[in-house]
This record gives C-alpha cells, sequence and structure tokens, in this order.
C-alpha cells in the first residue's frame, strides 16, 4: 500500500508525524554484518528538527530504539525494526486542517481518495516519515562501505536562485558538515544562510538543488528496460517529501550538446577495468552501473507552509483564508541531504542483492 520499498534489501515505514512515534522494518538485510549504532544515531542527527537556526524550532531527540534483528550489534539476517517516539507533539498547530486545506500540501487529496487524513500535521506525509528511511539508509551504506568501500554523499547545491559551482570528485563529508546549510562551498552557505533567514523572516519559503555522488559504486548493478538502475534511483528520491524534479549525470544541461560532445569515450587501464575519460553518463549506462562515480541532482520545492496568509477551500468546497501556525522549516534541503543519501543507499543496497542473486553463479 506504498509503505514499503526495495525488493531484496526492503523496508517499509510507519507512523505519523504527531503519532506515538515513527520507524522502519528492514527485511532482508545479509546476516553477519556488524553495524555501528552510533552511525545510525549519527544520521538521525543529521535529519532531525531543531538542530540550527534555519531549522524547524520542533525540539525532537529522535533516539533510534532497535527492537529486534540484531545480537551484540550483528546482525542476524531477520527483520530489523527501529523506531523513535515522538515527543515535541503539538496538534494544536493545526486545527486550522479541520476547517481548510493547505495549498500545494497533501491535505486535499488524501481527504479525496481516503475520506479521513491525520488530523494533525502532514501524517504520513510529513516529512518526519523519512526517520524510518534515514535510520535503514545507515545500514545500507555501512554494508556498501563493508563489501565494497562505497561512499554516498550528498550536499546542498543551489538555495533559491543561489548556486555554488562544486567539483562533486572534491567533496568530503567535513565539507558538507562544515555549516548548517551543508553546502561545501563556504562562501556561498554564508550567502544562502543569509538568504534562507531573510525568506523566512517574511512567513515565505524556498527550495532548491541537493547533489549527491556515489563514489567506487560496485560495477554491473541494474538490469535492462524496467529495472534500471537510474530509473530506481529515480523513484527512491522522488518519493522523498517536497522533490519535484531527478537529473543524472548532464542530466537536462546535456540535450544542449552533440553526441561527439556528450559521448563517454572509454580509456584503457593498467587493471582491465572500464573507465570513461568522462562521465556525462553520471556513472550509469544501458541502465547499469559502469563503476564511474553515480552523480545525481535532486530539485525540492519550497515548503508548502508557509506563515502568509493564502487563498484556499473548506472540505465543503467554500472559500476562505489560511494562515497557518505550525513549526515549518523556511528551507528542506539542509535536512533533506541525509534523505537523499539513505535512498540512494538503499536502491545500490537492493540492486547489490539482486546482482548477485543473478550473477554469483558465474
Amino acid at each position: 500500500m506504498g509503505s514499503s520499498f526495495g525488493q531484496l534489501f526492503r523496508i517499509s515505514t510507519f507512523g505519523e508525524s504527531h503519532g506515538g512515534g515513527v520507524g522502519v522494518i528492514v527485511d532482508g538485510c545479509p546476516p553477519r554484518l556488524t553495524l555501528d549504532l552510533k552511525a545510525i544515531q549519527a544520521e538521525l542527527d543529521r535529519r532531525k528538527p531543531g538542530q540550527s537556526k534555519i531549522t524547524t524550532p520542533r525540539k525532537e531527540d529522535d533516539q533510534v530504539e532497535i527492537l529486534s534483528g540484531l545480537l551484540d550489534g550483528v546482525t542476524l539476517g531477520t527483520p530489523i525494526a527501529m523506531v523513535v517516539r515522538n515527543k515535541d507533539q503539538r496538534p494544536g498547530d493545526y486545527k486550522e486542517m479541520a476547517v481548510a486545506f493547505r495549498p500545494s500540501h497533501a491535505d486535499a487529496t488524501y481527504q479525496a481518495k481516503y475520506g479521513i487524513q491525520a488530523s494533525s500535521g502532514g501524517g504520513r506525509a510529513s516529512a518526519r516519515e523519512t526517520i524510518g528511511r534515514v535510520a535503514a539508509g545507515a545500514i545500507a551504506k555501512q554494508l556498501l562501505a563493508k563489501t565494497h568501500g562505497t561512499e554516498v554523499l550528498a550536499w546542498v547545491k543551489r538555495i533559491h536562485d543561489l548556486e555554488a559551482t562544486i567539483d562533486p570528485a572534491l567533496v568530503e563529508l567535513s565539507d558538507v558538515e562544515a555549516n548548517i546549510v551543508r553546502c561545501p562551498d563556504t562562501a556561498m552557505a554564508a550567502r544562502m544562510v543569509e538568504r534562507i533567514e531573510a525568506i523566512g523572516r517574511a512567513g515565505d519559503s524556498c527550495g532548491g538543488v541537493i547533489e549527491c555522488v556515489v563514489r567506487r559504486p560496485p560495477v554491473g548493478l541494474g538490469m535492462p528496460v524496467f529495472d534500471k538502475l537510474e530509473a530506481d534511483l529515480a523513484k527512491a528520491v522522488m518519493s522523498l517529501p517536497a522533490t519535484k524534479g531527478f537529473e543524472i549525470g548532464s542530466g537536462f544541461g546535456g540535450t544542449l550538446l552533440k553526441g561527439s560532445e556528450h559521448n563517454d569515450a572509454f580509456v584503457p587501464t593498467a587493471d582491465g577495468r572500464l573507465h570513461t575519460a568522462t562521465n556525462n553518463s553520471g556513472g550509469i549506462q544501458g541502465g547499469i552501473s559502469n563503476g564511474e562515480p553515480i552523480v545525481i541532482r535532486v530539485a525540492f520545492k519550497p515548503t508548502a507552509t508557509i506563515r502568509k496568509p493564502q487563498q484556499t477551500v473548506d472540505a465543503s468546497g467554500a472559500a476562505t483564508t489560511l494562515e497557518s501556525k505550525g513549526r515549518h522549516d523556511p528551507c528542506v534541503l539542509p535536512r533533506a541531504v541525509p534523505m537523499v543519501e539513505a535512498m540512494v543507499a538503499l536502491v545500490l543496497a537492493d540492486h547489490l542483492l539482486r546482482h548477485q542473486g543473478q550473477c554469483s553463479l558465474w
């Protein structure tokens, strides 16, 4: 029913934004994988609210509880259940939802589809649902790192109309975490923070673009036709709240090039592995990873809930005006960085297990 993702490395998330808690069940994680539990919590800390002056003031520790699937920190091969309890719920902030639909939010479509919805916050449409994804993604990251040395790293590339010029090959995690907007370009990051604060003071919001690189990806992930790796990556990141666009490699910019300019020429290597002189393909050709870095970009819209008065309708269709009072990020991108990393890691972990199941005999 839309709350599960993956085939062999499969996750199912649960919980609402203002319910008792949110979490995830990870099924299919291989046994005997020693997990760094502190690393799982660290990923959740990067996602949690209230971490800086440019995020929502909601205060949640987001401490993860692992209920099953481990013995002394080692995976058993059985389902891993993780939960985070909600502590700072304020249902009263969402009384307006009972009388009016919030523009560009999920209220109206959920009501039209189900005839009922969570009475406060965004329910399953809230970004709080992504806690389970980030926790599961942290496990996927460790699986990829320990089996293939794979690194998944994302950062904020653009906020509103402020865009950083960044070489994906040079970015390190310490660069991303060096400032609260998670942009490795220090000078541009300062301008981004100022822009977010100014827009927030005006009761408005802004969007932007997150870029993500996968270094040392396994070769051969992805399958022809419907299960191409970039197709599954697109579905994964586009399932995140507030996403509106996906690019890989040269993306839309590649349409401005001729074939002779865009083609990635193969060059010889001492070890005989595949290597290309350029990487306009973004690490994927024919839907299958070629071993080059996978580079994607994800567009996020401005946060839908703002403090400015907005025209809308109530459940009966009558016109009304809504001015939201809930606690919301003026820009979701700084907290969305670990969400993008998690979804990318989950796709790669799932395709890794599928690849081994199909090709390990040969």
